[in-house]
């Protein structure tokens, strides 16, 4: 069963500091930003591509006079949840949307045309990848929040151990930029799945990791105290290998250190939260983690980590039958359903001071 998570809605947060000394009370205002991830469950256009393996998508198996109308519906689908992550306290769409499960760079700038979300002005980070479905992994973001200053795409070189072939797969892309002016890095993931089942494909897992792992390490060699996001869809839970061991993520604040990773994740995983159910057992496979800077204990300006968060709202929800709680998938035995995807999003608020409210007042 999945769990609702409850927040309040606010446009900025405003903290009640009470200084003793003095006898005042002192209000802080900070700025709310969205950063999040969403698997959109192939998303794919309405054509053809003999580069690639389109035509196995859901879409491309119906018949050509319903593709058109059903690319527009799951177009509107994707916008009418995107617009919704995170905006209860910010109040607006996500700053930073890291994607999977999207066919080219066409099917983004549909969506991001898209009448739900032109006003937010996106941009996109895009490359294709070599994946033998032709999925690719990308990068949505708010051009007034944030500037793009470097991309890249890292390839991920993985061999089948009994073929000994290698498996072509989604490239992990490396984005920084400046949000706001506090610069910071994202890696968007979007793993290789458990087909054979968890054991025998971990070992391409945990290769992915050890990329993600290069990547960060690229970037430290930088600045020792770079802000390093690492978000996707990981076919791994928060508590598997790959995230655990190879990336050294941490569960308790209080245990990361400089150069770590902390994710939230892991202890959302033990209280019951899923943003998939995979063979009938829930899972966290999508996460959002980050170095330690990002954390109020490193003391750094800018932009810190407030909140972790599973955007499930009722009405992405199927509320009755077998899979009942689970995320409304898009398709279903060839057909559309009308649903959103077969993962939830997930997000993070970052939180930046950026005035005091007023002046202190005497009791």
């Amino acid at each position: 069963m999945f769990k609702n998570l409850i927040l309040s809605a606010l446009c900025v947060f405003v903290f009640a500091e009470a200084v003793t000394a003095q006898n005042t009370v002192k209000a802080k205002k900070y700025k709310v930003r969205t950063v999040g991830f969403y698997n959109l469950e192939n998303l794919f256009d309405t054509e053809d591509d003999i580069t690639i393996n389109d035509e196995a998508s859901p879409i491309m198996e119906m018949s050509e006079g319903v593709r058109a109308e059903v690319y527009k519906k799951k177009l509107t689908s994707m916008a009418r949840v995107i617009r919704k992550i995170g905006a209860e306290k910010s109040q607006s769409a996500p700053s930073i949307l890291g994607i999977c499960e999207v066919e080219n760079r066409k099917v983004l700038e549909d969506l991001v045309n898209h009448p739900l979300l032109i006003e937010f002005d996106y941009g996109i980070e895009h490359y294709d990848s070599p994946d033998r479905r032709g999925i690719d992994t990308g990068l949505l973001y708010k051009k007034s929040d944030f500037r793009v200053l470097n991309s890249q795409s890292n390839e991920l070189v993985i061999y089948d151990k009994s073929s000994g072939k290698r498996r072509y797969t989604r490239d992990q892309l490396v984005v920084t930029g400046e949000l706001d002016g506090d610069k910071m890095s994202f890696i968007v993931n979007h793993w290789p799945s458990r087909s054979g089942g968890e054991q025998k494909s971990r070992a391409s897992r945990v290769s992915a990791a050890a990329l993600n792992q290069k990547a960060i390490d690229s970037l430290h060699s930088i600045d020792a105290m770079s802000k390093i996001f690492v978000m996707g869809d990981l076919n791994d839970d928060p508590t598997n290998k790959s995230v655990l061991v190879t990336l050294n993520a941490q569960k308790d604040r209080k245990d990361v250190k400089p150069q770590m990773i902390y994710n939230p994740y892991i202890q959302m995983l033990k209280d019951g939260f899923n943003t998939l159910a995979y063979r009938d057992s829930g899972n966290i496979f999508d996460q959002i983690m980050f170095t330690y800077p990002l954390l109020n204990e490193a003391n750094q300006g800018g932009y810190r980590y407030y909140q972790a968060n599973i955007y499930n709202p009722s009405f992405m929800t199927n509320k009755t039958g077998r899979y009942k709680g689970y995320p409304m998938r898009s398709f279903s035995d060839g057909t559309f359903t009308g649903g959103f995807s077969d993962h939830f999003p997930v997000f993070v608020y970052l939180v930046k001071e950026i005035e005091d409210s007023g002046k202190a007042q005497e009791k």
